[in-house]
């Protein structure tokens, strides 16, 4: 929690605001990439990149 915290502090002293909704839109699609893995939407998911 405390890189959360950290991170948060940056952003906001260095004013880079604007990089939040990338990082969290990529750990979302990290997520769901590692989630679906083994499934069978696994197909379906590789084709959006």
């Amino acid at each position: 929690m405390e890189f959360l915290r950290e991170l948060w502090a940056f952003l906001k002293m260095r004013k880079k605001l604007w990089l939040l909704p990338i990082i969290i839109v990529m750990l979302v699609l990290g997520g769901l990439l590692i989630l679906a893995q083994g499934s069978v939407v696994a197909p379906f998911i590789y084709t959006l990149f």
